[in-house]
């Protein structure tokens, strides 16, 4: 499993531990409830570019908010919530309903496995169970671990050093209760009651590991002026605990986040991630020195249970098995609804939901239909070249108004969508592309990529300096500064080989301090920038004409 990094200044050694529950550890030790309420909020990853989720590359985050029972006794208490996510931050922890007030807050990093137990138990008695296969016979000898190494295991008894398996036996290991160890990423608390107490109690954290997405379908018309637009909200959840029956919602937009850690430990953060949680690796047997090339070293997997003898019953928990899995469900009978959280949105899945360990899920975000859309074909143009001619295709774009007249009229997050097309009675792919957040009443554009009938030509006409306005400015003796206006003519030809006449955006950019002072079209803007609005008749080209004037400065030596 991935280290999630995590505020390193919070993690303190834990002491007791509790083993699924069944074995108490130091007095004073309190094992809360499972969660009987759960919300999950998920945060989107910020930098995360449209498109599918990894579950191994999750950079997104939770707030996860759960209600235990905690039954407390009079003075300090140290309160275990089992099964909290893997990526929690302790830091970021917020209990509240507990009498008295926290002392300290303890994140445990080792998971109880087999691996785990035998490297907690390097140095300490155990007893070895070696069982005869024909007589049944099962010898108990005492003894000590002396390595682990590698995944092999060597341990000492009165007979000496070996390793095991090396007798050809059926062998294992029975443990004492041993410290350090937790059946589920546990966060612990330390808390001091006045009274007796049974209490309902919140526990909020952030988490690591968790992300989401949009992902949207959309359908054209056959004439091309028409979509059904739905949309399906993807919850990822990376860790290995899941959260069954939760109340599920995701929050849209970039929210700031700073680690404490910034600037400890080195100008780069070197310090600010903390031990991940350790699910254990396979146990080795393996023997030497008789063994060669032709030995293959047995991976004691079937067996694994009997390591736990007397010392664990453990819940049906396997985190090994459920990291190697990445599940993908889909629940299409739920719409996800949207409301304001300040500045952000939040979308709210209306019933409860599981989020499973490693799992992704898919709940219906919205289904529109009849949302009236124009094509618009259009070219960037940088005003600042001066090479020779040349042609370029044009892109396309769909465009509407985000409105309820267009059957829309609501928040669409950031996400990746895919176009198809009707064609002799099939619903065809025509292109993906992704879509940016976008408000109530803005322009929702999807881009439908590059169109080979529209070609785009830029010729540059002229370039002039006019020198009766060059000023020499003083900068340092024997060196001016030059001032001078120029002006560049550029011709623009958009030529149209489509049957059907068709809407053409000219968008320019613009060097700082330069302007268009003449023009043979109209010319608008759109989000701060300067374009023209065509119309290019079928198999036909329009050409533009413009002159832009920029003032340029340079270096001139003087006597």
């Amino acid at each position: 499993m991935r280290a999630y990094p995590l505020m390193a200044s919070s993690l303190v050694a834990v002491g007791a531990i509790v083993f699924g529950g069944a074995i108490a550890g130091a007095a004073g030790e309190v094992l809360a409830e499972p969660p009987s309420d759960l919300i999950v909020t998920v945060y989107r990853a910020p930098y995360r570019d449209s498109g599918s989720i990894d579950l191994d590359d999750l950079n997104g985050f939770a707030l996860v908010t759960e209600t235990r029972l905690v039954r407390l006794p009079a003075g300090v208490s140290r309160v275990r919530f089992e099964g909290v996510a893997d990526g929690i931050e302790p830091s970021s922890a917020l209990i509240t309903g507990l009498p008295g007030r926290v002392l300290e807050k303890n994140r445990d990093a080792r998971l109880l496995s087999p691996s785990a137990l035998i490297a907690s138990a390097v140095g300490k008695p155990v007893e070895l169970l070696r069982t005869n296969p024909k007589t049944g016979t099962t010898l108990r000898l005492p003894g000590t671990i002396l390595s682990d190494a590698d995944g092999g295991v060597v341990f000492k008894t009165e007979a000496g050093i070996e390793a095991l398996r090396c007798s050809g036996l059926p062998e294992t290991f029975s443990f004492e209760p041993l410290a350090g160890l937790s059946a589920r990423p546990t966060l612990s608390v330390e808390v001091r009651s006045p009274n007796a107490v049974t209490q309902q109690v919140s526990l909020s954290y952030l988490a690591r590991g968790f992300d989401w997405a949009a992902d949207y379908s959309a359908t054209l018309s056959q004439d091309g002026k028409h979509l059904d637009l739905g949309a399906w909200v993807t919850l990822a959840n990376a860790n290995g605990v899941g959260f069954p029956s939760a109340h599920v919602q995701v929050v849209a937009g970039k929210v700031n986040r700073v680690s404490s850690q910034q600037g400890e430990g080195g100008e780069d953060g070197a310090n600010d991630e903390i031990e991940p949680i350790d699910i254990g690796g396979p146990i080795l047997a393996q023997c030497w020195p008789r063994g060669s090339t032709s030995d293959q070293p047995m991976i004691l997997r079937e067996s694994m249970d009997r390591m736990f003898k007397k010392s664990v019953a453990a819940p049906s928990f396997a985190p090994a098995a459920a990291m190697s899995l990445q599940e993908i469900v889909v629940t299409g009978a739920k719409k996800v609804q949207q409301e304001q959280l300040g500045d952000l949105k939040l979308y709210r899945v209306p019933t409860r939901t599981t989020l499973a360990s490693r799992q992704a899920k898919q709940v219906r975000l919205m289904d529109q239909s009849g949302i009236p859309v124009n094509s618009v074909y259009g070219a960037d143009l940088a005003t600042a070249y001066r090479g020779d001619e040349s042609t370029n295709v044009a892109h396309r774009l769909l465009r509407t108004k985000n409105t309820v007249a267009n059957h829309l009229g609501l928040p669409l997050p950031s996400g990746q969508v895919a176009v198809f097309a009707p064609h002799n009675g099939e619903r065809l792919l025509e292109h993906e592309s992704g879509l940016r957040d976008t408000a109530v009443d803005e322009d929702v554009e999807i881009d439908m990529g590059e169109s080979s009938d529209v070609q785009v030509s830029v010729t540059p006409e002229k370039t002039s300096v006019d020198s009766g306005n060059v000023k020499l400015l003083p900068l340092v003796p024997g060196v001016k500064l030059r001032s001078v206006t120029q002006d560049d003519v550029l011709r623009v030809a958009v030529s149209n080989a489509r049957p059907a006449e068709i809407d053409f955006e000219l968008r320019l950019s613009l060097p700082e301090g330069a302007r268009i002072v003449r023009a043979d079209h109209p010319l608008g803007t759109k989000n701060g920038r300067p374009l023209f609005r065509l119309k290019v008749p079928a198999n036909q080209t329009v050409t533009v004409r413009f002159q832009t004037q920029a003032t340029r400065d340079g270096i001139l030596r003087t006597p």
